[in-house]
């Protein structure tokens, strides 16, 4: 097609190709024609001085002699040379035919009317229409005299064109033959270039479609293209698991709340139909549809900052923030569910504890997310440890408990959304502290095996200010004492 990129590749090429082939042959030509020229004055010059010698040999044997004329035929020379020959300048022998055509010297230039020296020029002599190459030099009769005229050898300006004419038809020739060979190899390139580019566009309509399972060849080669062909199989895949963790997780959404609103409905159709009729019954039933839409408004409300986090959607409040405060206020919030349920609940700060540059908020939010996950899970007489440190220039804050562990299965899974063991929760809680995390530069760890607990690992950068904590150790919290701060 006349507008398709192969097309105008394969034109640009031709077209490149057609330009420097049609440059490269004129200037060749023109070096041949200054070439030819140049050794055409060098042959016309040394005839032009053996023609001086020869002359003036002649004309002093003649002198000496006593002949009218010396032994110098012109029309000879001319014949066996098939040059012109003229004289500039006063003639030897004054009445005398010497056979030599005379020019004046308005025929030449100026500067060979001196009779100085050799030189070359071009000129058109009297009574001709074309021009002559020539070359004229001074005649002496003495190797010392001054000069008394000039020798001048001419031949046509047209004899150069029979030279390098022929030379015009065999860079045509090449020309040709040129351009189909580069026309081959602009047309084969032209599709070896476009061809992935084509696979590329035809790829990226399919992606617009919504058919993100599209692959392009991304070949062997270390090119651009061959890149950019990776890096669009790259996002076709990063797109097709993002489409599937959309579908995975509207579907989850679907689920998680139709399960509420099941319950709530059947209550409400139970109560409007009058099939529960006895008080306590109703006030029970009333109890539960209060408790599932509180469910609902919590799943709800995860779900809503789940999407603003996963699209970048709130504010990072960035201020100092007293770390050892912060992690005493998350530990003091279950000190009195520790004690009701008799669990050892430990507070341990490990090193000095830096005031740091980030959002307290949101840290205070991932940590309760984890202690909130940990006394979910954790029995009660058990023991849950909240660990603080600094490493590396990093904050690590562990949750750790002695619950009934997660599965290796689960646990590739366990901060996705909706990922949950029990009907408690909404499975969203680690979903969110992980995109907490990241979204303050941190990350997320978790060891854990089935059967010994889980440990929650949480790394956030650090400032390089520090605070020497007041106690390094908070006392366990159970049933008869308040533990916290």
């Amino acid at each position: 097609m006349p507008g398709s990129l192969r097309f105008r590749l394969s034109a640009l090429f031709l077209l490149a190709i057609a330009i420097a082939g049609l440059l490269a042959a004129a200037i060749a030509l023109r070096l041949f024609q200054g070439y030819t020229r140049d050794q055409s004055f060098e042959v016309l010059t040394r005839e032009a001085r053996g023609l001086t010698t020869l002359y003036r040999v002649a004309a002093l044997r003649a002198a000496e002699e006593g002949k009218d004329a010396p032994d110098f035929v012109p029309a000879n020379l001319e014949a066996a040379t098939g040059d012109r020959i003229f004289y500039l300048g006063a003639p030897l022998f004054p009445g005398q035919e010497s056979g030599l055509t005379i020019l004046p010297e308005s025929a030449v230039p100026a500067e060979v009317a001196t009779l100085e020296r050799t030189m070359t020029f071009e000129f058109t002599p009297p009574g001709e229409d074309r021009s002559f190459l020539a070359a004229s030099n001074p005649v002496r009769l003495e190797l010392e005299a001054a000069p008394i005229g000039a020798m001048i050898v001419a031949q046509p300006a047209n004899d150069l064109r029979d030279q390098w004419l022929p030379l015009v038809g065999r860079l045509a020739l090449a020309f040709v033959v040129g351009a189909a060979l580069a026309g081959g190899l602009a047309i084969w390139l032209s599709r070896r270039l476009t061809t992935p580019v084509l696979a590329l566009s035809r790829g990226v309509d399919e992606i617009a479609a919504g058919n993100y399972a599209v692959r392009v060849s991304d070949g062997r080669g270390a090119d651009e293209i061959t890149k950019l062909s990776q890096r669009f199989n790259e996002m076709a895949a990063r797109l097709a698991a993002t489409e599937e963790r959309e579908r995975q997780f509207l579907m989850s959404v679907s689920h998680e709340l139709r399960t509420p609103l099941t319950g709530i409905r059947g209550y409400v159709d139970a109560l409007r139909d009058g099939l529960i009729d006895d008080p306590e019954l109703v006030h029970a039933s009333l109890d539960v549809v209060a408790a599932e839409a509180v469910r609902l408004e919590r799943l709800v409300g995860d779900v809503l900052d789940l999407a603003k986090l996963r699209a970048h959607r709130f504010t990072v409040q960035t201020e100092e923030v007293d770390l050892e405060r912060l992690v005493a206020q998350a530990y003091g919030a279950f000190a009195d569910e520790a004690r009701r349920r008799s669990i050892d609940y430990r507070l341990v700060q490990r090193s000095e504890l830096p005031t740091i540059v980030t959002d307290g908020d949101r840290v205070l939010q991932i940590v309760t997310n984890l202690l909130k996950n940990a006394f979910r899970w954790t029995p009660d007489g058990g023991a849950i440890e909240l660990d603080v440190a600094r490493s590396a220039g990093d904050v690590v804050i562990e949750v750790a408990d002695d619950g009934p562990g997660i599965s290796e299965e689960v646990r590739e899974r366990i901060f996705s959304p909706f990922v949950s063991a029990d009907t408690q929760g909404t499975g969203l809680g680690l979903a969110i502290a992980r995109e907490l995390a990241r979204a303050l530069g941190g990350a997320i760890e978790l060891a854990s095996d089935n059967g010994s607990g889980s440990r929650f690992r949480i790394v956030l950068p650090a400032e390089r200010r520090a605070r020497p904590p007041e106690e390094t150790r908070a006392p366990p919290v159970d049933a008869g004492r308040r533990g916290g701060r």
